[in-house]
C-alpha cells in the first residue's frame, strides 16, 4: 500500500498558489527561450555526424520520428504543467497519479538525463573551445585537455575546460534565474542566428546527388538514427521544471514546452538535409564537428569561426538548462521527504537552491573534468525515454480517475496520443544497445536501494499527521 501511496492533486493544486520562496520571474518567451537554449546544443552540433553514419540521408526522417515522439510527450506534459505549476516536472505528476514508488523512480531517472547530460556536453563544449583557442595558436598542457584514457596515445589526466564551463553555469544559476534567463535568451538568439545563417548559406551547395541511395542502411538504420539523435531533442522537458518560477504558468508553459520542440524540430530535419546534401554521408564517420566539416567541403572556411562560436554559446546553454533542471527535481523530491532536507533549502537573498545547485554544479563539473563519457548519449536517451512514458500513461489515468478536474490546458485526443507517445518511446528504447540497458537496470536497482532505505520512511507521506 505505502508504495502507491499518492499526493492529493488538490492539495498540490493549494500548495501552487501559495509562495514558496522561489521568484516568478519567467514568461512565455522566457521558457521558449530556455526550451531551445536547452535542445540546441550537442544535437545539432555532433550528433548530426553521428546520426548520417548509422542513416546516412535517411538521418532526416530520425529526426522526425525523434520529434513526433517528443511532440506526443510534450503535449502530455503540457497538460500537466498547466494543471500542476509545481517544481518536480515528470516526478511531481506521477507522484499525483501512479504513485510514490514510480514517482522514485521517474526523479531517479531525470537525475541520470541532466547529471549525465550536462557532464557530457561540458566534454564536448571543451573539444569547440580548445578547436577555437587553436585557431589563434592557444593551446593548454596535453595533461589538462581531456580525461584520463579519453585520446589514445596521450597523456590526458584531467578535462580542465569542462570543469571550468561547469562551475561557471553554476554560479550562474546559484545567483538567481533572473540573471540566468537574461543570459540564456541573448545567447540563444545568437546560436539560433548562427544555424539560421549555416541554413542560407549551405542551402546553395547541396548537391542532390549525395542524397542517393536515400536510406542505405534501410528503416534499420533510419530507427537506429532516430534512437540517437532523440538526445538533440532533450531539453523541452526541462521547461516544465521551471513551474514555479512562471508568472503565469498556466498560459505560459505550454506554449514554452511547444514551441521550442517545434522550431528546433524545424531547424534539425532542414539543417539534417542541408548537411548530408553537402557532404556524403560516409565522410562523417569519426567526425565530432560535422557542421564545420559541411562547411569545409563546401570551401567556406571563413565561415567555421562562426560556427565553433555557435556551438560554444549553444553547449552553454544546455549546460545551463540541464543543471537548472537537475537542482529542481532535487528540490521536489527533497520537499517530499524523499532526500535530505538540504536539498530543498532556499536562500533568501537570491531565491534559488543555493546550497543544491552548488552540490550538483560541483558533481557534473568533476564528472565531465575526470570522466571519459563515451557512452552517455545512449544512456541519458534510455532514461528519459522511460520517463516519458511513464508520464504519457499518468495523462490516460488522471483522465480516467478524476476527469472533472481542472485543466488549463488539454492534451488532445486522449487516450490516442499519449498511446502514440508510449509506443514511440518503447520503440526507440528498444534500439538502444545492450550494454545500454544493462547500466540502465543497474542505475535503477542503486536507486531502489536508496528508496527503502532511506525514501520511503522519511517520506512525507509516511509521517504521521
Amino acid at each position: 500500500m505505502g508504495l502507491m501511496r499518492k499526493k492529493s492533486v488538490q492539495g498540490m493544486l493549494a500548495f501552487a498558489q501559495t509562495s514558496q520562496g522561489l521568484r516568478k520571474e519567467l514568461t512565455a518567451f522566457d521558457l521558449t527561450m530556455l526550451g531551445i537554449g536547452a535542445i540546441i546544443g550537442t544535437g545539432i552540433f555532433v550528433l548530426t555526424g553521428t546520426g548520417a553514419t548509422v542513416a546516412g540521408p535517411g538521418l532526416v526522417l530520425s529526426f522526425v520520428i525523434g520529434a513526433l515522439a517528443c511532440g506526443f510527450a510534450a503535449l502530455c506534459y503540457a497538460e500537466f504543467a498547466a494543471m500542476l505549476p509545481i517544481s518536480g516536472s515528470t516526478y511531481t505528476y506521477a507522484y499525483a497519479t501512479l504513485g510514490e514508488l514510480v514517482a522514485w523512480i521517474i526523479g531517479w531517472d531525470l537525475m541520470l538525463e541532466y547529471l549525465l547530460a550536462s557532464s557530457a556536453v561540458s566534454v564536448g563544449w571543451s573539444g569547440y573551445f580548445q578547436s577555437l583557442l587553436a585557431g589563434f595558436g592557444i593551446t593548454l598542457p596535453e595533461a589538462l585537455t581531456a580525461a584520463a584514457g579519453a585520446v589514445p596515445g596521450k597523456d590526458t589526466l584531467f578535462n580542465l575546460p569542462a570543469f571550468c564551463i561547469a562551475m561557471i553555469i553554476t554560479g550562474l544559476l546559484a545567483f538567481g534565474i533572473k540573471e540566468s534567463k537574461r543570459i540564456n535568451n541573448i545567447v540563444v538568439m545568437i546560436k539560433v542566428a548562427v544555424v539560421v545563417l549555416f541554413i542560407v548559406i549551405g542551402m546553395w551547395h547541396v548537391k542532390p546527388v549525395n542524397w542517393s541511395p536515400a536510406l542505405p542502411y534501410g528503416f534499420d538504420g533510419v530507427f537506429h538514427g532516430a534512437a540517437i539523435v532523440f538526445f538533440s531533442f532533450l531539453g523541452f522537458d526541462a521547461v516544465t521544471c521551471a513551474a514555479e518560477e512562471v508568472k503565469d504558468p498556466a498560459r505560459d508553459i505550454p506554449r514554452g514546452v511547444i514551441w521550442s520542440l517545434a522550431i528546433c524540430s524545424l531547424l534539425y530535419v532542414i539543417v539534417s538535409a542541408i548537411m548530408t546534401g553537402i557532404v556524403p554521408y560516409a565522410q562523417f564517420a569519426g567526425i565530432d564537428h560535422p557542421v564545420s566539416l559541411a562547411l569545409q567541403v563546401a570551401k567556406l572556411d571563413w565561415f567555421a569561426g562562426f560556427v565553433d562560436l555557435g556551438a560554444i554559446l549553444g553547449m552553454m546553454t544546455v549546460i545551463l538548462v540541464m543543471t537548472y533542471g537537475q537542482t529542481r527535481i532535487l528540490l521536489a523530491m527533497s520537499r517530499d521527504g524523499l532526500l535530505p532536507k538540504v536539498f530543498s533549502d532556499i536562500n533568501p537573498k537570491y531565491g534559488t537552491p543555493y546550497k543544491a545547485t552548488w552540490m550538483v554544479g560541483t558533481v557534473i563539473a568533476l564528472i565531465a573534468g575526470f570522466v571519459p563519457l563515451h557512452t552517455l548519449a545512449e544512456l541519458v536517451n534510455i532514461g528519459t525515454l522511460a520517463a516519458f512514458s511513464l508520464i504519457a500513461l499518468a495523462v490516460i489515468v488522471l483522465r480516467k480517475r478524476e476527469p472533472d478536474l481542472p485543466r488549463k490546458f488539454y492534451c488532445p485526443a486522449v487516450p490516442y496520443v499519449p498511446a502514440l507517445a508510449i509506443l514511440f518511446c518503447v520503440f526507440l528504447m528498444t534500439q538502444l544497445s545492450a550494454l545500454t540497458w544493462v547500466f540502465f537496470v543497474g542505475w535503477l536497482l542503486i536507486g531502489l536501494g536508496v528508496y527503502f532505505g532511506y525514501s520511503r520512511r522519511n517520506s512525507l507521506l509516511h509521517k504521521p499527521r
